[in-house]
């Protein structure tokens, strides 16, 4: 089964109609934190990996650094199946500035978004900044949603499932995050949170934001507030704070959550309980795969990001079978990551 329902019902026939790609990318501080993220393949070029995304789904490859983003020990970036996915969908490609350290040499929205500082240290961002960004984020949402039925939208920010850890936790649920690492720093993560959660005074959403969060939920939960169509969350644990922030903003919302069975196979993790909508899982099949870079995915490793869940659904609700999905990406790793190699 390419996909499966985990929560609620199957909304996978909203992606039949006119969809919208909207990636949001962004950097937090808090990526600086040890052990706390594999998302780049050295600390150095973390803040490179958010823009880099954009740049290969753009293009087919990236402009910031010579070469994808990549974990440590070689893992390629979710990317890689998102633009398969959209290469062969033909869906539209929007990109959004939301709080970079780095811009991406495309072109690109921006929501004055400021960059997230390191939440185990103090505030993430100023409050009145964040509602600033937040209104310009709920704008673009919203004039996105006069042209397409449906917006997916998808996130890169390293660090980012702490962050949104600390969203849930400061929103009053207990969250079990995922992670891009088969062992998952639950106590790095869970140390960070506690602390940043004790500054936490209020219960209003965009206060927990500025406080504990980062400025891609920010734009995320902006987006989808603003959206007058329904919206397709692409992602784990960050999708599932979005789902909750916007639940408390806006009760009348049309919010799901497409992800990876990566994340929902993660023992450590809990999609299903800690988001307010509808959740999907698709299987992109990477299994079978013969490049290793790909089945490291079944591994345990990486998982989701860059709305690969998302964009693996809207593929098969294309018509496109999970060994056509695999073979296609094979064929853009062999161009996209093997080349690069060279």
């Amino acid at each position: 089964m390419s996909y499966r329902v985990v929560k609620g019902r199957d909304f996978s026939d909203l992606l039949e109609k006119k969809v919208a790609f909207v990636l949001c990318i962004g950097n937090t501080m808090t990526a600086g934190i040890p052990g706390i993220t594999v998302a780049g393949e050295s600390p150095e070029l973390i803040k490179f990996t958010p823009p880099a995304d954009a740049e290969l789904l753009c293009y087919g490859h990236c402009r910031s650094i010579p070469f994808p983003p990549a974990t440590p020990d070689g893992k390629p970036t979710p990317a890689l199946i998102t633009y398969t996915a959209l290469r062969l969908t033909g869906v539209p490609l929007f990109v959004v500035d939301s709080g970079l350290i780095e811009k991406p040499k495309m072109p690109y929205y921006s929501v004055g978004a400021p960059v997230g500082e390191n939440i185990a240290r103090g505030k993430a961002m100023d409050y009145e900044k964040a509602e600033e960004t937040f209104e310009y984020a709920k704008i673009l949402g919203k004039e996105l949603s006069k042209e397409f039925d449906v917006l997916m939208i998808g996130e890169s920010i390293p660090a980012g499932t702490t962050t949104a850890g600390a969203v849930l936790k400061a929103m009053g649920l207990n969250p079990r995050v995922s992670s891009s690492m088969p062992e998952n720093p639950v106590h790095i993560k869970q140390e960070v949170i506690a602390k940043a959660v004790s500054r936490v005074k209020s219960d209003d959403p965009i206060e927990i934001i500025s406080e504990v969060g980062d400025p891609v939920l920010l734009t995320v939960s902006g987006i989808t507030a603003g959206s007058g169509k329904p919206v397709v969350l692409a992602g784990g644990t960050q999708m599932a704070a979005v789902s909750q922030i916007v639940r408390r903003l806006r009760q009348n919302a049309e919010v799901f959550i497409a992800t990876t069975k990566y994340v929902v196979d993660d023992s450590t993790a809990d999609i299903a309980g800690m988001s307010a909508g509808d959740v999907i899982a698709s299987d992109p099949g990477l299994g079978s795969s013969s490049k290793s870079g790909l089945r490291a995915y079944e591994e345990g490793f990486v998982k989701e990001g860059v709305g690969a869940g998302g964009a693996a659904l809207l593929a098969f609700k294309r018509g496109y079978r999970q060994e056509q999905l695999v073979r296609e990406m094979e064929r853009d790793y062999e161009v996209i990551v093997e080349q690069a190699e060279k």
